[in-house]
């Protein structure tokens, strides 16, 4: 991003921290399609109207977006490297439109790097293959590794009942391993727009991703093929979306698929992990978010699980990445066999905990399905750890179905281990008497743990969310210069005395608007009045 200005708008999250931080400015490089959305309070007569009057043709409701609709005009071409702002302008200034958007090409990069008595449970040949899962230590000198997910099993919670999809690029969902717990409702293929998710073939098989990722949460256990998955009992589903443009339409559509259906959406994607991109959510896919925690599962809320990026060689910060950085995502990182933090990770404050996944080239990497009906042990990255983390999700959501999206985080905040990954360096004690970190957020998941305080009679669910808006009114824009800080400090009373104060904190977001050359450079930390 050298020689250009950019603005974000930066959020950060105290106890359960994160930042977020969306793209502004101008339109260098995109690439924009004959598609419009649009938001029209009238609903979907007055949509079909002005297509008629306008000409465009009606493509359909965007997701689960209420009163939002896509829209093809008949006479633009397909692609075009400026924007048609008279188009968008004349959609825009009819007085039923509140609001409209044309769609454009965005960059999305998979997450997968480039580089006891548990032997007998399963009759699957590479289960004692899953490190992860069981100690299966050769050298005496490695960790202990364990994500306690055994004992969960052993008290009968396998994700029988919970609905699990994968954003991805598809999904070989006939692969024996997969086929029993697929589920063709939590399932959709919005590049080619059709039911069928399946993957598309190539020489490379560059498209295997999805279908990895899905394995390690639903692969069946004991049928001899593969492994185990993580929910072995749980259904899956896969939405293919990144195998071709990707727009903020296609990400809204594919992030509220069927909320009422699925109960864990799970990401291993994002903006570029170069350590230049600074890009989050569009309106559209903003929204699908809000309307997954809002009225996902029946009102309980959608749970979004994000791989955290693999950008670490190039000194990316996941902050920078509105999607991993999101208050209604789970951000989890990767801890390598030796309990180290991989060469890939990120840091950022978002990162909420860690599972685990490949490391240093002499480190095993992550056994699942692959394409062809084909097995993998060579599974990598932050995109891996993802879907043990939704796997175990749905574990606890088997146990008690009631838990909130938010009672999810609670649990992975209180139940993460400190223990395992404590010999890396940046632990820090927070607020609350928790150790966070920020390439392992709160620590390594801890699956028995999290299952057994979310049993209903443990668990008491967290009360309803109150939000306290604290603007700075006599705030003036600060100039910065180079090898200087700027403090800012903006006094609060946490909304006292009203109806929406604050008596313990959950998520703090911060919003600034700031213009600077490169994104490297800058620095951004917010302090809590205690310090």
């Amino acid at each position: 991003m050298a020689g250009r200005r950019w603005a974000g708008r930066c959020a950060a999250l105290a106890v359960l921290l994160a930042a977020w931080t969306l793209p502004r400015g101008g339109s260098a490089g995109r690439l924009f399609l004959n598609e419009w959305a649009a938001e029209i309070p009238a609903g979907p007569d007055a949509a079909r109207a002005i297509a008629d009057e306008l000409d465009y043709d009606l493509v359909g409701q965007i997701g689960s977006l209420k009163n939002h609709y896509l829209f093809r005009h008949k006479s633009h071409p397909r692609r075009s490297r400026r924007s048609a702002i008279h188009i968008t302008k004349r959609l825009s200034d009819d007085e039923r439109v509140s609001w409209a958007e044309q769609q454009y090409e965005k960059k999305r990069t998979k997450r997968a790097s480039v580089r006891d008595s548990a032997e007998s449970l399963f009759n699957d040949p590479m289960w004692n293959q899953q490190w992860y899962l069981q100690d299966t230590r050769i050298t005496p000198s490695l960790p202990k590794l364990d994500l306690h997910v055994i004992p969960v099993w052993q008290k009968g919670f396998t994700g029988k009942g919970v609905v699990i999809t994968v954003l991805d690029d598809g999904l070989e969902w006939n692969h024996t391993d997969i086929y029993a717990n697929y589920d063709p409702k939590a399932s959709y293929d919005f590049n080619d727009n059709d039911h069928d998710p399946f993957p598309r073939y190539d020489p490379t098989n560059e498209n295997k991703h999805g279908t990895r990722c899905a394995g390690e949460i639903a692969m069946q256990a004991n049928n001899r093929k593969c492994g185990v998955g993580v929910a072995y009992n749980s259904r899956v589903g896969g939405i293919r979306m990144l195998d071709g443009i990707v727009t903020d339409a296609i990400e809204a559509s594919s992030i509220g698929f069927n909320p009422e259906h699925v109960d864990i959406y799970s990401a291993s994607w994002g903006p570029n992990d170069d350590g230049k991109t600074v890009e989050g959510p569009g309106r559209l896919a903003q929204k699908a978010f809000e309307y997954g925690i809002n009225q996902g599962r029946n009102g309980k809320g959608s749970i979004f699980v994000w791989a955290s990026g693999n950008g670490g060689r190039q000194g990316d910060n996941c902050d920078c990445d509105g999607y991993t950085d999101s208050i209604y995502t789970i951000s989890i990182s990767s801890a390598s066999q030796q309990g180290l933090s991989p060469w890939y990770a990120e840091k950022c404050s978002s990162t909420l905990a860690t599972a685990y996944s490949s490391g240093d080239y002499t480190d095993q990497r992550i056994t699942s399905v692959d394409l062809h009906n084909e097995c993998t042990e060579t599974h990598t990255g932050t995109s891996a750890s993802a879907p043990l983390a939704a796997g175990i999700f749905a574990l606890a959501l088997e146990a008690n179905p009631d838990l909130t999206w938010r009672d999810m985080q609670h649990l992975v905040v209180w139940t993460s281990e400190y223990d395992p990954l404590a010999g890396n360096p940046g632990w820090k004690k927070n607020g609350a008497g928790l150790m966070v970190n920020s390439r392992f957020g709160f620590g390594l998941l801890n699956a028995n743990a999290l299952v057994d305080l979310a049993d209903p009679k443990r668990w008491r669910s967290v009360p309803e969310k109150r939000e306290c808006i604290v603007k700075d009114k006599s705030f003036e824009p600060r100039l910065l210069r180079a090898n200087e800080e700027v403090i800012i400090e903006i006094p609060t009373t946490a909304c006292e005395g009203q109806e929406n104060s604050i008596a313990s904190l959950e998520h703090v977001q911060l919003e600034a608007t700031i213009e600077y050359s490169r994104r490297g450079d800058l620095h951004v930390t917010l302090v809590s009045p205690s310090g």
